[in-house]
């Protein structure tokens, strides 16, 4: 730290116990932010992702699950709720963090959470449904995308990407669903796997098609989120 703030001009650097002075401030401004009350909106989309990073724990570097919600309130305006640490995002943890995100009042409001929008991660669906009760679970269409390419050979890859792709294509959610059927009877000719994981997905990849269609291209996916 001494090295880039001379870096930047001032030349008689920082000193150890001003850093510390300095993340001391951050620390409580984090820890406020992440238990601020949620009581006071509707957030009827929530966007959960996960990722690994390399943390310092009992002086030792590891990996570490960085879980991260992002809400949408009915107006647009999005913001995001809360992060948390662990070992793992196995279902336990997720459980946890969305208890501790219901604690501060998320899912209060009127309506409350209507659709969770996430990869499929470990244990997450369950700790979703009870948590937060009646609330839809919508499977990131692009992650399952890259699941069922990874199952083909890379020849064919294009070909099966494309006709997956008309199923979000379709104006209406009977129209949705049909071209889903359609699909999955047709790539399982040549791949009985894809056809199989397409229904075994239904439910949870064509959960947008409960909400207005100007929504969709907005809630199939965490692409909101990665961004």
């Amino acid at each position: 730290v001494d090295d880039l703030v001379q870096a930047l001009g001032v030349g008689s650097g920082i000193s150890k116990s001003q850093v510390s002075r300095i993340c001391a401030d951050l620390d409580d401004q984090v820890a406020a932010f992440r238990g601020r009350s949620l009581a006071g909106s509707s957030y009827p989309y929530v966007f959960l992702d996960a990722t690994y990073c390399k943390a310092r724990v009992d002086h030792q570097v590891v990996s570490q699950a960085v879980v991260v919600a992002v809400g949408v309130r009915a107006d647009g305006h999005r913001e995001v709720l809360g992060m948390d640490v662990g070992d793992s995002e196995d279902g336990a943890f997720w459980t946890a963090f969305l208890r501790s995100l219901k604690a501060r009042g998320l899912g209060t409001g009127q309506g409350g959470v209507r659709l969770v929008i996430a990869d499929a991660h470990l244990g997450l669906g369950q700790a979703v449904r009870t948590v937060f009760l009646g609330a839809g679970v919508q499977r990131c269409r692009v992650h399952f995308m890259r699941n069922v390419l990874a199952t083909v050979p890379k020849g064919n890859a294009e070909m099966v990407a494309a006709l997956i792709r008309t199923i979000f294509a379709q104006p209406n959610a009977p129209a949705v669903r049909d071209q889903l059927a359609t699909v999955a009877e047709m790539l399982g000719r040549q791949f009985p796997k894809v056809q199989e994981m397409l229904e075994t997905a239904t439910d949870e990849l064509l959960a947008f098609t409960a909400f207005p269609v100007a929504h969709w291209k907005k809630i199939w996916s965490t692409n909101p989120l990665e961004r």
